[in-house]
């Protein structure tokens, strides 16, 4: 019997309607459908389910259901490291990208009791803040961005296992993961990349130069970023679009991959190229 967690999104329209149907079709195919305590009310018309502490319900689900946009997914994400359960996300946001899929798919729900799906393992780098009184560490499954707020542009240095890729004047500086290739550091000019490759993505946010080009370096890789902004309070990074954190300019980040993975499943043949071509391609061919 397989075992269900729902992660789901109520700040996204339909997100209600939608988890609902699918507990009613998990339950009705002969899974065990789960949810976390907080949401007892806003599912207590159904009878079928059972309810936990999302991080205890880890250890005893198999796949994740997280019902929201991409946002809802990084989350999730995060919560589930160290879990051996999958997840799988439906879309009721705008892009949806991580998504295997659509509202109006839920058919397709079947597909995971027959194992006809498709699963993506996805690597995550982690972050650490070091300095005098700036300890910070945190995970991403897109991306750890460093930028100047208000359109700030400030001089910064990028390392690679202590040797020097360069020094930069620039809005900030994108280092992803190839998941996160297709989301800030793709509007910053990166490129697009195969999300099961392991590799780490340094794209430059609106450098001040004609030559400056995105980086693909080796996921062993272990990057350090120092920066030299006078107005060290204008001076921040974020986690996956995650709350800034300021960073000092007598601290220094450090990134590298996680020991962790994590693995999105998808029902049925839809591949990556299929993603973009539907998702990222639809104001260019006009559909």
């Amino acid at each position: 019997m397989l075992r269900f967690a729902i992660y789901p999104n109520f700040q996204k329209e339909h997100a209600l309607s939608c988890a609902v149907e699918v507990c009613r079709i998990l339950h009705a195919l002969g899974g065990e459908v789960y949810v976390d305590c907080a949401y007892r009310r806003e599912f207590s018309g159904l009878e079928c389910l059972q309810f936990g502490e999302f991080t205890d319900l880890m250890e005893r689900v198999d796949i994740v259901i997280a019902i929201g946009g991409d946002g809802t997914m990084l989350r999730c994400a995060k919560e589930m490291i160290g879990s051996s359960a999958v997840l799988l996300g439906i879309n009721t946001g705008h892009l949806g990208f991580m998504a295997g899929l659509e509202t109006n798919e839920l058919e397709k729900l079947e597909k995971l009791f027959c194992g006809e799906y498709f699963l993506s393992e996805r690597m995550l780098i982690e972050g650490e803040l070091c300095g005098e009184g700036c300890k910070g560490r945190f995970t991403a499954l897109n991306d750890i961005a460093v930028s100047g707020l208000y359109g700030k542009v400030f001089d910064f240095s990028v390392f690679s296992d202590d040797m020097l890729i360069g020094r930069y004047r620039a809005d900030g500086v994108i280092c992803s993961t190839p998941t996160g290739s297709t989301a800030y550091a793709l509007s910053a000019g990166g490129p697009l990349m195969e999300p099961e490759l392991s590799c780490i993505e340094i794209t430059l946010i609106c450098p001040h130069s004609l030559f400056n080009r995105p980086f693909l370096l080796s996921a062993d890789r272990r990057l350090t970023i120092r920066h030299t902004a006078e107005e060290t309070r204008h001076i921040c990074l974020s986690a996956d679009g995650e709350e800034p954190i300021p960073f000092p300019a007598d601290a220094c980040l450090q990134i590298r991959r996680s020991r962790h993975t994590v693995k999105l499943i998808s029902p049925g043949k839809t591949s990556f190229y299929d993603a973009v071509s539907r998702k990222l391609m639809q104001s260019i061919k006009g559909f």
